[in-house]
């Protein structure tokens, strides 16, 4: 029995040229994270900024004050789209990541008046705190575009961080297995 070669050539030449745009394609991705996140707080474990700041609801929130478990700090816009996007992810993190298990709050940085902030947590239906931030919070931890998000570990230390779209699954990867 004679194989011919004309059939599998033309096959492993597709797959191989699939495979090689695959590469090409998360290799462009992970070099432009990289050089989005460049400026962003470091991951190397170092003390999170301060983060004192009055909460939609009225009261106050400092993170030194808070209990030691694991928290993802979520800085975003009320005009921002990518932002809207991402609110159902976290709501939905929500669900799948125990209170207890995990913290998340939500900063809202470069509104014009806590209506609007209050408009957008309405709208996305926001089942987090909601700090009002300011652009002092902006600075102490680097947020420069939006949405950007930190999880520190329990000792409120950086761990993880991300900007821009996150889906579901990549909050939820980045915030799991934080002490």
């Amino acid at each position: 029995m004679i194989l011919k070669h004309s059939r599998v050539e033309p096959r492993w030449r597709k797959f191989s040229t699939l495979l090689l745009n695959a590469v090409l394609i998360a290799a462009a991705f992970l070099i432009v994270s990289a050089f989005q996140a460049r400026n962003m707080l470091s991951t190397d474990r170092q003390p999170a900024p301060d983060l004192t700041a009055r909460t939609l609801d009225g009261g106050n929130f400092d993170l030194s004050q808070a209990d030691t478990r694991p928290t993802l700090v979520y800085f975003f816009a009320p005009w921002c789209h990518y932002c809207a996007f991402s609110s159902g992810n976290l709501n939905r993190l929500r669900r799948f990541r125990d209170e207890e298990d995990l913290r998340i709050i939500t900063v809202a940085l470069d509104w014009d008046d806590v209506e609007e902030v209050r408009n957008y947590a309405e709208r996305h239906e926001l089942n987090v705190p909601v700090l009002l931030g300011d652009a002092a919070i902006a600075r102490n931890w680097k947020v420069f575009a939006f949405p950007t998000y930190y999880v520190l570990d329990s000792n409120h230390s950086v761990a993880r961080r991300d900007i821009g779209y996150s889906t579901q699954l990549g909050m939820w990867w980045r915030s799991w297995a934080v002490e």
